[in-house]
């Protein structure tokens, strides 16, 4: 089944073609800047060489318009016509307690979606500008919600819920959803199949680190606790996300900054973090460079960022009282090897051995921990594209 899979953002969408049967990628590429000047589409030829036209796209409709016509296009196109699109999956970032699965779109779930918006203002609307579109294009396709937050639904109360007064939670839903949830299903259940171990039985910490970071625990098949929240602030340090900070000390700032909600938003989502820290760049690549001349700030931040992971590991470990595998995935976890080894390193209470040599490995599957190691530690390239297409696929097949 050839699947459209749609990750609409604010000002960008990205797209891939998959065949769902034999996981081909038959196409993939981008927009950006929608509304703005300068908005592109940017996607891989057919022969592999990387391609970019500056089109006119004042809103996300005219942007998936473009896409649809690249890949109907007789010269660069993948598909003769529309016909041959069987469904669209679309990544919806909060599904708050009404979407423990990803399901088949209906007037009713764009409803509840909606109501999403206060929790997720920066994703929900764009992911139905993304599905309104595809409707207006496509009349009459199949459409699949795929959701960050479903898979973090079999948490228990105790991990969930914030010590708040409840009557919060039962007003405004008030608790822990988690994200990157279609990323840490797809690597915990691929680190068991590349390890040959059945996934029902293993206690997994799957570490989705990049730009935007999270860390889940996984005991025999399903998520019972995450790091990050209500919102994608909490949890690690990330590349300007502030993560776990007394709620006491943003008072003392709103007070003495004078910063209002959104002020506030703004310091903890944008301005913090490893850019924040290292008042330099919010890219670990330039962080790095920044650490070789000796930039003392940029090498603190490097320090905290592995330092709340290693942390957020030995929580876990404790939740699922011991650990069987380990996974790195995400931006950082892909391709930091001076990160990978820094965390492993401070594992050897638990039984981890480090292989120095297999973790020269960049953005390919391999295990990083040494022959004796108690715990397998593996590197596994996430594909939440794939896993999308895969639920879509099953969706549509069966309804």
């Amino acid at each position: 089944m050839k699947i459209l899979v749609l990750n609409c953002g604010s000002s960008s969408v990205k797209y891939k073609l998959i065949d769902s049967a034999t996981k081909e990628v038959m196409a993939e590429g981008g927009v950006e800047k929608i509304g703005l000047p300068d908005s592109f589409l940017k996607y891989k030829k057919p022969d592999g060489e990387k391609e970019i036209v500056y089109l006119p796209m004042p809103t996300a409709k005219e942007a998936v318009k473009n896409i649809l016509d690249l890949l109907t296009d007789p010269v660069q196109g993948v598909v003769k016509s529309l016909d041959e699109i069987e469904a669209v999956g679309h990544r919806v970032v909060h599904g708050m307690e009404e979407f423990n699965k990803s399901v088949l779109i209906t007037t009713e779930v764009i409803k509840k979606v909606k109501e999403a918006y206060s929790v997720a203002p920066l994703h929900n609307p764009a992911n139905v500008t993304g599905i309104d579109a595809v409707e207006a294009l496509i009349p009459g396709v199949p459409q699949v919600a795929v959701f960050d937050t479903a898979f973090h639904q079999t948490m228990p109360p105790k991990a969930y819920m914030y010590a708040l007064p409840y009557e919060l939670y039962k007003k405004y839903g008030v608790r822990r959803y988690g994200f990157h949830g279609t990323s840490h299903r797809y690597v915990s259940k691929r680190a068991c199949e590349f390890l040959g171990l059945p996934y029902e039985k293993q206690r997994i910490i799957t570490c989705h680190i990049g730009n935007g970071g999270s860390i889940t625990a996984i005991r025999d098949g399903v998520s019972v606790d995450t790091s990050m929240g209500l919102t994608p602030t909490e949890g690690l340090m990330m590349g300007t996300r502030s993560g776990d900070v007394d709620p006491g000390a943003l008072i003392y700032l709103m007070e003495r900054e004078g910063l209002d909600a959104a002020g506030l938003s703004k310091l903890v989502n944008k301005q913090s973090g490893v850019l924040g820290v290292s008042e330099k760049s919010s890219d670990m690549r330039d962080i790095e460079s920044a650490i070789l001349e000796g930039d003392d700030k940029a090498k603190l931040a490097l320090e905290m960022y592995e330092y709340r992971i290693i942390k957020y590991i030995g929580a876990y470990t404790a939740v699922l009282g011991g650990v069987d595998i380990i996974v790195f995935t995400g931006g950082v976890g892909e391709n930091q090897t001076k990160t990978r080894e820094a965390v492993c390193r401070q594992l050897e209470y638990l039984g981890v051995t480090f292989d120095p040599e297999a973790n020269k490995k960049r953005g390919v599957e391999v295990e990083i921990s040494g022959a004796d190691s108690k715990v397998h530690v593996v590197v596994i390239p996430t594909d939440e594209e794939l896993m999308i297409a895969q639920d879509t696929a099953a969706i549509v097949g069966n309804a």
